[in-house]
């Protein structure tokens, strides 16, 4: 007689809001498939009043981790059992592991941020950020920046006490100067800064024409112009700055890269890196 299939299926996912538009799945299914593991990725819609309904029930049913978008990045924490020191450092939780039914949550976004910025020749060490936004991502991107380096990041936002707690975070717990700077309409860029990051939400799907209210004359071509945001990759924040000559570089390859480091610490297996980036490429027609 042969032996009994398993058709048990491993179960991973993304719980957010907006979430349609959100293209990890394709990557990760295409390292499932690649590495013939009977793994899923789940993209969920959960609204913020459901989000511990949500952990309860990945919990429940035994998923072997879960992503975290807008809105949950920071409301999940209090719903795990533990963080790594990146994500108690940063504040904000994108991914969860699931280890015999203990929740560690860990953040891989400023990981996977600085992993694109390596490859494309650029280090921080030593370098002056501008980072807009102090949400999730910001904290992600702004504390990995610091710990690689950065000798000082400016942060841009508009909540104070949202901006303020960031760059005391920067100051205090990675050696790093931070510094806040109130987000006035038509703000400009620090003069000398290196790196400018537009770590919001304003250029994604749907709202795709949405740009920063900053004074873009302000940038200059020896500044690297980096965007979180990833669908569309062509954001008009990165279109103002290849007008004005300034090396640019799309949210793409923070994707891959913080997918890749999820891909490995939910199954244990080196990711098929080349394999995930052309998926995400075809997906989006590049």
């Amino acid at each position: 007689m042969s032996e009994a299939k398993n058709y048990r299926a491993e179960l991973t996912a993304c719980f957010g809001n907006p979430v349609d538009e959100n293209p990890t799945g394709i990557i990760e299914e295409a390292g499932y498939n690649a590495l013939d593991l009977n793994y899923r990725y789940l993209t969920i819609k959960v609204d913020k009043e459901d989000l511990p309904a949500a952990v309860a029930g990945a919990r429940a049913m035994g998923f072997r981790g879960f992503n975290l978008t807008i809105p949950h990045k920071i409301a999940v924490i209090p719903l795990l059992d533990e963080l790594t020191v990146a994500a108690r450092i940063t504040g904000a939780v994108n991914t969860v592991i699931n280890k015999d039914g203990k929740l560690t949550g860990e953040n891989t976004d400023g990981k996977g941020f600085l992993t694109s910025l390596l490859q494309k020749g650029i280090d921080p060490k030593g370098k002056k950020i501008t980072i807009l936004g102090a949400g999730g991502a910001a904290r992600a991107v702004s504390v990995e920046l610091a710990l690689a380096g950065a000798s000082h990041i400016y942060i841009i936002n508009r909540n104070e006490a949202r901006g303020e707690e960031l760059s005391r975070t920067i100051c205090e717990k990675t050696g790093s100067a931070g510094e806040y700077i109130r987000w006035e309409k038509g703000i400009g860029i620090p003069e000398d800064t290196d790196i400018i990051v537009q770590a919001t939400n304003i250029g994604l799907y749907p709202d795709v024409t949405g740009k920063p209210d900053i004074c873009y004359d302000s940038l200059k071509p020896e500044m690297t112009a980096c965007d979180v945001v990833f669908n569309r990759p062509d954001t008009p924040f990165l279109k103002e700055a290849e007008k004005r000559g300034l090396m640019t570089i799309n949210g793409l390859g923070m994707l891959v890269n913080q997918a890749a480091m999820n891909f490995r610490l939910w199954t244990g297996c080196e990711a098929p890196v080349d394999i995930m980036t052309e998926a995400l490429e075809t997906e989006f027609g590049l």
